[in-house]
């Protein structure tokens, strides 16, 4: 109790409240333009943040984070266009309403399962974390080692669909996570002998170059967006809003596998999404409907997006694993203040950790309120030139870059991060497995180094301990799946016909 007041007082200060409503407001209109994503936004937001409180900080990239998949929804209904890529199954059915005069019923629709998603995440958050800080007790460096082992695992899972693409980006970032200063034999790697790099790789301007920079060099070759022609009647914009729970099954069943899904490195919200709307049309009464206008098929869509918004944070705070590069921002936020996520944040700072689950809380309250009255004219955002925008982000992510430590080195590594992306968009790499691998690179080696100096080079000690064997043994498992499924996608070579 005595931590839920300090966490109310945490948060009733100037700085964090103006952070949580800038936050939320922020990453709506991310959501509302198309072309921009939440990544780019907490990208360039980074580095300000740095300076901020670290409730204030944390606050201001989760309420982007969340904003921006409530904001997606409404280009999505409107114009058929997703505002983010997570949108696009709510255009299945979102936009055919709009067609047909239900544009506000349809968003209320959107904004309410988004909202009663985002609760229940928040509050599987608050049951989850702890426990599995209290798991994480009995974690020594055998145990994190494996824990990264599945983390790195459960992301090339994540992108089966692109698997030889999804090995090349995380090796790559395991690679460029071994640049810098070796403490366990003193030896300088791959640094070139330039001094910027004995630290290794930054995670600002890499995030900053592969999400913002590279997604504005797109936008600078986009046309603009051309409205689609909408019958939407505009009058009640509390139409819709307690209609979703007339469809509680569908709720439930998109809200739970959207906090399922936030708990698993690399699926989130693309694969809560797609679990979701095929369960729910499958489950239906009226499937027949779906993608022609079900209210069904956009609850499920928006609600389990949300859903994964608070829980991505239990891997994170329990234990230090960032599930997707936006965990990862949120990781440097913690560390540059000396917050070290696992089970000693909850034991020596549980005030902090009870004013983020009570921000998470509000954040989704004022996202709701904002989208209830302002709507109609955060949809006018839809029509800025795309060229615009992309110069823009250009510009402010050079000077986040350099504004963070003063050197120009940091805007160098984020315009390199920045080709980089954009040759792996091109090729449609994924950016994910790299972040991935240039954080959990590192620890997975350090931890490596630390459970063998343990066992004096001993690899049995990965199977005397029951945590780290079974940990192992869901790693082992989860490649000999990625390996069947890379075989079974191999092209296929037609056997050349005899010659007669």
């Amino acid at each position: 109790m005595d931590s839920i007041i300090l966490g109310f007082e945490n948060i009733a200060h100037f700085n964090v409240l103006l952070a949580l409503v800038a936050g939320a407001f922020i990453g709506i209109l991310i959501g509302a333009v198309p072309g921009l994503e939440p990544a780019g936004a907490m990208a360039i937001l980074l580095p300000f943040t740095l300076g901020m409180e670290p409730l204030a900080g944390v606050t201001l990239l989760l309420g982007t984070y969340g904003g921006a998949w409530y904001g997606g929804a409404i280009p999505a209904i409107l114009i058929k266009v997703p505002g983010t890529p997570v949108n696009v199954l709510t255009t299945y059915d979102g936009y055919p309403m709009a067609q047909r005069g239900e544009a506000h019923r349809a968003l209320s629709l959107a904004y309410s399962s988004s909202f009663i998603g985002g609760t229940i995440s928040v509050l599987a958050l608050v049951v989850l974390a702890p426990y599995l800080a209290t798991i994480a007790t009995h974690f020594g460096a055998v145990e994190y080692a494996m824990v990264a082992l599945v983390a790195i695992v459960s992301v090339l899972l994540a992108h089966q669909s692109q698997g030889l693409m999804a090995v090349i980006s995380l090796g790559f970032g395991i690679l460029l996570g071994t640049v810098g200063f070796e403490r366990f034999f003193n030896t300088q790697r791959f640094t070139f002998g330039e001094p910027f790099l004995m630290g290794g790789i930054p995670l600002v301007p890499a995030v900053i170059g592969l999400f913002a920079m590279s997604q504005a060099f797109v936008l600078l070759r986009t046309p603009g967006y051309k409205r689609a022609a909408s019958s939407a009647v505009y009058h009640n914009r509390f139409r819709g809003l307690l209609e979703a729970l007339r469809y509680p099954r569908t709720l439930g069943r998109s809200a739970g596998l959207g906090v399922t899904m936030g708990l698993l490195p690399g699926v989130g919200e693309f694969g809560a999404q797609f679990l979701s709307y095929s369960l729910a049309k499958r489950a239906s009464k009226t499937p027949e409907q779906f993608g022609k206008g079900s209210p069904e098929g956009l609850i499920a869509s928006e609600a389990s997006i949300s859903a994964c918004t608070s829980t991505t944070l239990v891997p994170l705070l329990a234990l230090g694993i960032p599930v997707d590069p936006l965990m990862a921002m949120i990781l440097s936020v913690f560390m540059i203040h000396n917050y070290i996520p696992g089970p000693q944040l909850f034991a020596q700072h549980p005030e902090f950790i009870s004013g983020l689950y009570i921000s998470l809380l509000l954040l989704n309250i004022v996202i709701l309120g904002i989208l209830l009255f302002a709507t109609k004219p955060i949809m006018k955002l839809a029509r800025i030139e795309p060229r615009f925008i992309g110069m823009t982000v250009l510009v402010l992510s050079l000077v986040g870059c350099y504004t963070q430590n003063y050197r120009i080195s940091d805007a160098l590594i984020a315009v390199f991060f920045a080709i980089v992306g954009k040759i792996m968009l091109r090729n449609d790499i994924p950016g994910f497995p790299l972040v991935i691998g240039l954080v959990l690179g590192p620890l997975f080696e350090n931890r490596m180094m630390q459970s063998l100096a343990l066992s004096n080079g001993d690899l049995s000690i990965f199977i005397t301990r029951p945590i780290a064997a079974v940990l192992l043994v869901i790693s082992l498992l989860g490649l000999t799946i990625f390996a069947i499924g890379l075989w079974r996608a191999r092209p296929v070579v037609a056997a050349a016909p005899a010659n007669p």
